[in-house]
Parts: structure tokens; sequence; C-alpha cells
């Protein structure tokens, strides 16, 4: 699902070049789930930045479900984050002048879905929502918020999910609520999960815990199998 080749980021400062990632090579099977993991600025949000499409690469190439990232324009790659990939951030990022329904339908309606609603109001009866259809960001909590993030992010059932600490900015009870939610929508949709996170249990939930320090992979967190070969 994921392979990433020598993967460098260099971006400018006014101090001089900033070598950000440094040779990242990283794969990752369909349907595994894995933990990023490090230190604050090990390159962890860049690195799935690059994933996206979000961000090019200096060097190196990026292929994501088969297709070559790096050999696509921007709306090419819009089109295929729209229809493979579905991103959770920790800041939730919903449009706060449309209503959940609408944050979820957003996406679906751009990729053409005449029944991009039903999907949405779908989206959100799995996440525990549907009281909350017309109810705009600013009238949700914080958890709400980000379920609606999440079924915004699963709601056209992308192969690949996406999630950047997407507890960070809730309360332990809440968060721990969220995650049931991402992992049991990741087993039922069989997605294939990369998520950032700095908290072990969360962590010790995917199949492996893939280490970053300092722009590189420390550790690749084999899978017990593929470990003992």
């Amino acid at each position: 699902m994921i392979e990433l080749s020598d993967i460098h980021l260099r971006l400018p400062s006014l101090a001089g070049e900033v070598h950000i990632l440094r040779g990242i090579d990283f794969s990752l099977d369909a349907g595994e789930a894995a933990a990023l993991v490090g230190p604050s600025g090990s390159g962890k949000s860049t690195m799935m930045m690059v994933l996206a499409g979000l961000e090019r690469p200096s060097e190196g190439t990026v292929a994501v479900a088969g297709q070559e990232l790096t050999a696509m324009n921007e709306d090419a790659l819009a089109v295929f984050r729209r229809d493979n990939i579905g991103i959770v951030f920790q800041n939730f990022h919903l449009v706060p002048t449309m209503t959940a329904l609408e944050n979820v339908a957003m996406p679906l309606e751009f990729a053409g879905r005449a029944d991009a609603f039903d999907l949405a109001k779908d989206g959100l009866a799995q996440v525990g929502l549907s009281h909350r259809l017309t109810h705009y960001p600013a009238q949700l909590s914080g958890g709400e918020q980000q379920r609606v993030a999440l079924a915004r992010a699963c709601a056209a059932r992308p192969r690949l999910i996406l999630a950047d600490e997407p507890t960070g900015n809730l309360d332990g009870d809440t968060g721990a609520a969220v995650m049931d939610l991402l992992f049991h929508m990741r087993d039922e949709l069989e997605m294939t999960l990369l998520l950032i996170t700095h908290d072990p249990g969360l962590a010790g939930r995917c199949g492996r815990i893939v280490r970053m320090a300092d722009g590189r992979i420390a550790d690749l967190g084999l899978a017990p199998a593929a470990a003992a070969e």
C-alpha cells in the first residue's frame, strides 16, 4: 500500500537549507496498521504530508496503492487523495460555516457522488452523531468534532487512513472512545492505517511501531512474522 524510497526533503529557511527527511525507506502492506512514533521534530508529520501528496520530496519516490505520487501533477494528486486516502488531523480541520452533515458530505460531493448526503448521514450514524447532523463545529464538543472528522475521512471508504495525533486535543476518555471508533471502522472497512502518536498504549494497538529520529527511520518495527524470518 505504501512504498517510500530514499525520500529526502530540504526546505529553505533564513538560517539556510533545512534537511528535514534524510533518506527514508519505508513500506506498509495493505491492511496493516502501523504507529509512527518519535520525538517532536523527528519528521513524523512531514513524512505523512509526503505520503499524502501534500508535500513533494526533494529526492526519492513515493508510491501509494501502486501509483507513483511523485509523477503526478497537483490536480491528479487531489483526485488520487479524494479516491484513496482519508486524513484525520489533531485539530479536526472542519469547515466552521458548515454543519456536521455538510462537512462529511463535502468531499463526496467533490467526487460527484449523487448520494453524498445519504452516505454522510450513514457515516455520522456510524460514529454516533445522528442527532448532530445540523450542528456547526462550534456547537460540538472536541470529541464530537473529531468524530465528524473521522466520519468525513472514512465516508468514501478510502484504502488508506493517515491519522496525525488524532487524540492530541482530547481528554483521555474521549480520546480512547474516538480511537475505539477508528480501529473499529478500520477493521470493518479493511483499510490500511498509519497513525502518528505519542501515546504508547495507542501505538501498541497497531501491528507495528515504527520509530523516527532526526529525519530518519530508526526502527522499522517489523511485525512478529516478518521479524522471525
